[in-house]
C-alpha cells in the first residue's frame, strides 16, 4: 500500500470497511438463515430473499441518479456519506435483535439501501483520489483489498460460531445476531479513514436558489449526454446485463444451494474460498488492464460466468454425482466458487475503472448515479427472473438458464460495441 497516496489509500480502507456486509448480509450468513427461517410458508425462502432483492433495487434505482446529481455540489457529498453510514450501522444495530423473518426482511432492505448509498459516493470520490492513468490500479486494489476485509475477522469469527457455537451454548440465531453486530462495529470503525482524509475535490457550487429543480435539469442533462456519447452508453447498456448476472450470483448463490439441499456450513466455507481467491485476482485484474485492454478482460469474465452457471444448472439435476459419485455435489460447490472468485472482483473493479475513465470528473456524481441506477435496475432483473423461473418451473435449476439469458445478451453488446468504446479509453 506504500505505492499509493494517503487519499488513495483511505479511499481504498472504504472497500476494507463495507465488504463485510456484503458478504455477511448479501452474500453467505444472513441469506442463508433467512431462507430457512422464511421457508415452508407456501412460498420458498429463497423466492421470499428474491422479492426482497427486487424491492431494494427498485428503491435505488431511483434514488441512486438523484443522489448522485446532489453529491456533485460542494458540501454534500461527505454530509450525505456520513448520514447514510450511520443509518445503516443503526439499522444492523436493531436487526441483530429481531427474530421473525417479515421483519428481519425489512430490516435487511433498509439496511441495503442505506448501504448502496454510501456505495454510490464512495464510487463517485474515485476521480477526486487519483488520476485517469492510475484509476484502474485504485479500483483493484480497493475491491482486493475489500474481499480481504470481507473474510477476515468478522467472517471468522461467524463461520466458527456457525460451526462449532453449539459447543459453547450459541446456536444458529444468536451466531447470526453476533454476525450482524460485528458487521455493523466493522463497517463504522473502519470507514473513519475515508472520513478523515478524503475529500471533494471536482464539483459544482450550490445554486443560490431552486437545488431541487437544478438538481433534476443536471440529471435530464447528464442523461443526455450519456445517449449522444455513443461509447459511454454502449458500455452502461453492456454492463446492465453481464453486472445484472454478476450480482445474481452474489446473491443467491447460497439460496441455491440451500435449494439443492447443501448444508449451510459447507456453502459458507465455499464463500470463503471466494474471498480468499478474489484478492489477488482482483489485484492481477488491475495489472492486466495497463498491459491488455480492460473490455478484453470484461469479456473473458462473461465468459467465465457462463461456465459457472451451465455447471451450476447441470448440478440442479445432479448429473455431477451421476458422472462423478454420490457426495461430490459440495465438491462442486467449491470448485465453483474458487471460479467466481477468480473473476468476481475483477469484473466489478475494471467496470468501475473503466466508467471512471469515460466520464468527466467534475459531474463524476451524476454520472455515476446513473452507473449506480444501470446497475440496481439491472439487480432487478436477475432476481426477478429467478423468483418466476423458480415459481413456475418449482425447480431453481431453470432459473439458472435466465442467468445465463442475461450474461449473453451482455456480451453481445460489449462486442458489438468495443469499437466505439476502446478509441476513448486510449485518450
Amino acid at each position: 500500500m506504500k505505492q499509493f497516496t494517503k487519499e488513495e489509500r483511505s479511499w481504498i480502507m472504504y472497500d476494507w470497511a463495507d465488504s463485510v456486509f456484503a458478504t455477511i448480509m448479501m452474500a453467505a450468513v444472513f441469506p442463508v438463515f433467512f431462507v430457512g427461517m422464511a421457508g415452508g410458508e407456501g412460498t420458498p425462502g429463497s423466492a421470499w430473499w428474491a422479492i426482497g432483492m427486487v424491492i431494494t433495487q427498485i428503491i435505488l434505482g431511483v434514488s441512486a441518479p438523484i443522489l448522485g446529481a446532489i453529491i456533485d455540489y460542494r458540501g454534500f457529498k461527505k454530509r450525505l456519506f456520513v448520514i447514510f453510514l450511520v443509518l445503516g450501522v443503526l439499522v444492523l444495530l436493531v436487526l441483530a435483535l429481531q427474530s421473525a423473518w417479515q421483519v428481519l426482511l425489512i430490516g435487511y432492505i433498509l439496511s441495503n439501501i442505506f448501504w448502496s448509498s454510501t456505495m454510490v459516493i464512495y464510487d463517485s470520490y474515485l476521480p477526486d483520489v487519483t488520476t485517469k492513468e492510475r484509476m484502474d490500479k485504485v479500483s483493484a486494489w480497493g475491491y482486493g483489498m475489500g474481499y480481504i476485509g470481507g473474510s477476515t475477522i468478522p467472517f471468522i469469527v461467524s463461520i466458527v460460531l456457525i460451526l462449532f457455537g453449539e459447543h459453547v451454548g450459541i446456536d444458529m440465531t444468536l451466531a447470526v445476531r453476533i454476525s450482524i453486530i460485528m458487521t455493523a462495529v466493522w463497517w463504522a470503525v473502519f470507514s473513519i479513514p475515508i472520513i478523515r482524509n478524503v475529500h471533494h475535490k471536482y464539483g459544482n457550487e450550490t445554486p443560490p436558489k431552486g437545488m431541487v429543480a437544478e438538481t433534476f435539469k443536471n440529471i435530464w442533462a447528464t442523461a443526455k449526454k450519456i445517449v449522444k456519447n455513443k461509447g459511454l452508453f454502449i458500455f452502461i447498456l453492456a454492463y446492465f446485463f453481464y453486472i445484472d448476472g454478476v450480482g445474481t450470483v452474489i446473491r443467491m448463490a447460497t439460496a441455491y444451494g440451500a435449494e439443492l439441499g447443501l448444508g449451510a456450513e459447507g456453502m459458507i466455507g465455499a464463500l470463503f474460498v471466494t474471498q480468499i481467491v478474489a484478492f489477488p485476482f482482483s489485484i492481477l485484474f488491475g495489472k492486466l488492464a495497463k498491459m491488455w485492454n480492460p473490455i478484453n478482460l470484461i469479456t473473458v469474465s462473461i465468459c467465465i460466468y457462463i461456465v459457472i452457471c451451465l455447471t451450476g444448472f447441470f448440478m440442479g439435476f445432479g448429473l455431477e454425482q451421476y458422472w462423478f459419485g454420490e457426495g461430490t455435489a459440495l465438491i462442486f460447490f467449491w470448485a465453483l466458487a474458487f471460479m467466481v472468485g477468480t473473476v468476481q472482483g475483477g469484473i466489478q473493479a475494471i467496470s468501475r475503472s473503466t466508467f471512471g475513465q469515460l466520464v468527466p470528473p467534475e459531474n463524476s456524481g451524476e454520472y455515476f448515479g446513473f452507473f449506480e441506477i444501470f446497475g440496481r435496475f439491472a439487480a432487478i432483473l436477475g432476481p426477478a427472473l429467478y423468483a418466476l423461473v423458480l415459481g413456475t418451473t418449482g425447480r431453481a435449476s431453470m432459473a439458472i438458464l435466465a442467468i445465463i439469458a442475461i450474461f449473453i445478451v451482455g456480451l453481445i453488446v460489449l462486442t458489438v460495441g468495443r469499437k466505439d468504446m476502446i478509441p476513448q479509453l486510449r485518450k
